[in-house]
């Protein structure tokens, strides 16, 4: 058949790419991409069978603008240099909604295992790495949602938003990458906790924490020293560095968005590998 590789066609064997031929590394990395597109469509799609949920999301990031950036900022109280304290908050709110859309993904994964959906997955070909990164990239499109919700009510409280095009990419990329990494951190626990009640309760736990563990209400600047161990090493102090320089006209990032960037994507690295490892485990 025209459509398949012949034995006789270099560097195949069947419809197989052999791994040292040619060009093999570049086609597996093709078929990688192209399968945890696939799965991070497959899993928007579910968007269409309840857009409530974008609705019901968006009422927190507002809550926390109009009525918490409201107030403190009436106190003067914080640091922010030559920011107002709502444009200081912002780009924190908006790093708070995608992790609060995120860290609560992997109760769909044991839904998922419950309905025998994650058993088709795992016999067939896709690699386990796609489906993790596939599943991870469709919370970061959840994400945008609230990046656009948190935009206009930040505009409308007279936010110096920065719209250069530029600035605009940037925002996006911090935002996927975000809610992809905390995506995968919650697929991860659900694979080790494997039920709804379990989840829930360690979700809970953990969301608060690592939101006030960072600089996302409050520079770092008036934190405690053992307060700036943890903020060091949390995730979400990175996205909302990066999101605070770009998201705004006089923002600037406080640790530079070269090393924002490279630890949110090393970091989402390692819990793709170490999801891919367990992903499996939720079926046991």
């Amino acid at each position: 058949m025209s459509g398949l590789a012949t034995p006789d066609a270099p560097g195949a064997v069947g419809s197989r790419v052999v791994p040292g031929a040619p060009n093999g590394g570049l086609a597996t990395a093709r078929q990688f991409v192209a399968k945890t597109l696939a799965i991070a469509t497959m899993e928007v799609r579910k968007l269409r069978h309840d857009p409530m949920e974008l609705v019901t999301r968006a009422i927190q990031p507002l809550l926390w603008l109009l009525v918490f950036g409201q107030v403190f900022g009436r106190l003067r109280a914080l640091p922010t240099g030559d920011l107002t304290y709502t444009e200081f908050l912002a780009p924190g709110i908006l790093a708070q909604s995608v992790l609060f859309v995120a860290i609560f993904y992997g109760i769909s994964v044991i839904w998922e295992r419950d309905l025998g959906i994650v058993h088709k997955f795992l016999v067939s070909p896709t690699p386990r790495a796609a489906l993790v990164l596939g599943k991870a990239l469709s919370a970061g499109v959840r994400a945008l949602s609230q990046a656009i919700i948190v935009y206009l009510a930040a505009l409308a409280l007279g936010v110096r938003v920065d719209l250069e095009p530029h600035a605009l990419l940037g925002v996006l990329f911090f935002v996927l990458c975000g809610a992809a990494l905390f995506a995968t951190f919650s697929l991860i626990i659900a694979s080790m906790v494997k039920t709804r009640e379990r989840f829930m309760g360690i979700g809970q736990v953990l969301t608060m924490p690592l939101f006030f563990a960072s600089n996302a209400i409050y520079p770092i600047a008036v934190m405690p020293d053992w307060l700036k161990g943890i903020v060091a090493v949390n995730p979400l102090t990175y996205e909302v560095d990066g999101l605070r320089a770009l998201m705004l006209k006089s923002g600037a990032p406080g640790l530079g968005l070269g090393i924002d960037a490279a630890v949110l994507v090393g970091v989402l690295a390692l819990l793709v590998a170490v999801g891919a490892r367990l992903y499996p485990r939720i079926v046991i």
